[in-house]
């Protein structure tokens, strides 16, 4: 796992967001184990508090399990809970900034939706 850090955001948050990238996508699987707090420490070069912040944060919601001497997992369910919200955050977070961008910029649903057929190889 290798990451390049942004300025306008904490690690420990742009470290969750990586690892619900992962099981969004199923790079990570219900039932998978994380690597240890230790491990990723070392290999991302962070403070393993830092580290350990970022599990807490994904244990706080409920998509991964501490079990003692084991270890951190996702959970079954962990997928569809983080699909469910991301989508809310989306929708509530970053939706109506694209929205009052999209509006400010004169664009219609029909241009959105040129820009998408073009991309696809397609000429509409």
């Amino acid at each position: 796992m290798t990451l390049e850090w942004k300025e306008d955001q904490p690690i420990y948050r742009q470290l969750r967001d990586k690892v619900a990238a992962q099981i969004l996508t199923g790079s990570l699987k219900e039932g998978e184990s994380l690597p240890s707090v230790r491990n990723v420490a070392v290999e991302l070069q962070i403070n393993p508090l830092t580290a350990s912040r970022a599990y807490q944060e994904l244990v706080d919601e409920a998509l991964v399990e501490k079990r003692r001497g084991l270890g951190m997992f996702i959970v079954k369910g962990a997928r569809s809970k983080l699909l469910t919200l991301e989508k809310k955050r989306f929708l509530e977070d970053e939706w109506p900034e694209i929205n009052a961008r999209i509006s400010a910029l004169g664009l219609s649903a029909k241009d959105l939706l040129k820009t998408i057929g073009n991309k696809n190889g397609s000429k509409k």
